[in-house]
């Protein structure tokens, strides 16, 4: 049997206890305070409320009308009888702080703001404490008194720097009286000088986006990744990277920060650091046991290379590419780059040609893999067939790319 089954059946059991108890005889003063004592456990409040309730009524002791107004507060019911109650009660006694503090919430609950303010006023001349500050300056701020509001808000902050308190200052300046600046300004001050949580950090970046300011969204990234290491944050990083136009500064925090990830891998290709690429290949292929990055090895060989022609780099690319793909790699990129080297160096033209086809297979309209056949079969001297796929491609891809290009001019002429 769960825990939570165990409370739920001594919750029935005790429940059930309660109400045949009430049925036999009165029960004590004692016994009620237990019974309250309960039901708050519970959270039951609206029970709690009347037990304290017929406490009070019974006793006419403070103690127990306060509790009976909490028990209200709590349940979000019976505010207005709550509110009558207390106030009945400063009527025949003296007001007391208790009295006001419950007064404030029970108010703006009922929708009474100008009653709010005006308690929350009264207050304020008992009290100095920063529970009464906060208590008032809820209701100045539900009043529209934001002025007064912000001002207690701060008087608190000063006397205890809370981050909680900050955020709603914070908030309060850039929603209301459009203070956006001064707020982060507020709220970097508070960095510098403490420790701080993610909603502190969170806030930062929603008042920087807001100002559409690149620095700093991009330090409230490397200071939110610095303490929480989440991946979303690095991608969002490398993104502002990528905006500025700073390729090696995104290379460079992923290496100081010895991230060994298929992001780097990419940012080592886009740069052509093909040296340190081919090493990151095979530190993530020893991680994943990826075939890919055997395939992406061979590519980065061939990339690498001053001299494409050269035998025995073409050799070793070949080899790379086959053993990624007998070991179960059949991504058609792969295929492709492949069936393509196999026939552009007339090394086995047919055996590339049927690999193409073979990426064909996986994306029939891809114009890259179709540039391949048409090489292919102008290799083979098809130079009608190699016409026909690469006015396709030509159609499509128009003669931006030089490869493409020079692929063209070549079958052209051949006809």
């Amino acid at each position: 049997m769960s825990r939570n089954t165990i409370v739920i059946l001594l919750l029935s059991l005790s429940l059930s206890f309660f109400t045949l108890h009430a049925k036999d005889m009165p029960l004590s003063e004692d016994e009620l305070i237990i019974r309250g004592i309960f039901y708050d456990e519970y959270h039951l409040y609206k029970n709690s409320y009347k037990v304290y309730k017929k406490l009070f009524d019974e006793t006419q002791a403070e103690v127990y009308l306060l509790k009976e107004a909490t028990s209200a507060l709590l349940a979000q019911e019976y505010i207005v009888q709550s509110i009558s109650r207390l106030k009945d009660w400063t009527r025949r006694h003296n007001d007391t702080i208790e009295v006001q503090r419950l007064l404030i919430p029970l108010y703006l609950t009922a929708r009474q703001v100008n009653n709010a303010q005006i308690e929350a006023e009264l207050l304020l001349k008992d009290s100095q404490e920063v529970l009464d500050f906060d208590l008032a300056s809820n209701a100045f701020l539900y009043a529209g008194n934001v002025t007064e509001a912000l001002d207690l808000l701060h008087k608190i902050y000063k006397k205890m720097p809370q981050e909680s308190v900050l955020l709603r200052i914070a908030e309060i300046m850039d929603e209301f009286i459009g203070e956006r600046i001064k707020a982060i300004q507020l709220l970097e001050m508070h960095r510098r000088m403490h420790t701080v949580s993610s909603p502190l950090y969170e806030k930062l970046l929603l008042l920087y986006q807001k100002e559409k300011d690149i620095e700093g969204i991009f330090s409230m990234y490397k200071m939110m990744y610095a303490q929480d290491k989440q991946e979303e944050y690095l991608h969002q990083i490398i993104d502002v990277y990528v905006y500025k136009h700073h390729m090696k500064g995104a290379i460079d925090f992923l290496e100081k920060d010895k991230i060994k990830s298929e992001l780097l891998y990419q940012l080592y290709k886009i740069e052509k650091e093909f040296v340190k690429a081919i090493s990151l290949a095979d530190t993530l292929y020893n991680i994943d046991k990826n075939a890919k990055w055997i395939a992406e090895k061979g590519v980065l060989i061939f990339e690498n290379a001053k001299d494409k022609n050269d035998k025995k780099m073409i050799d070793d690319v070949l080899m790379y590419l086959e053993k990624s793909i007998l070991l179960g790699n059949d991504d058609s990129i792969y295929l492709n780059y492949y069936g393509y080297t196999l026939i552009d160096k007339e090394i086995n033209i047919p055996k590339g040609m049927k690999i193409i086809q073979d990426a064909l297979i996986q994306q029939p309209d891809n114009t890259y893999y179709l540039d391949s056949l048409a090489w292919g079969y102008y290799k083979e001297g098809n130079c009608q067939k190699a016409y026909n796929l690469m006015k396709r491609v030509v159609a499509e891809e128009g003669l931006v790319e030089e490869e493409i290009k020079e692929h063209w001019s070549a079958i052209r002429d051949c006809q």
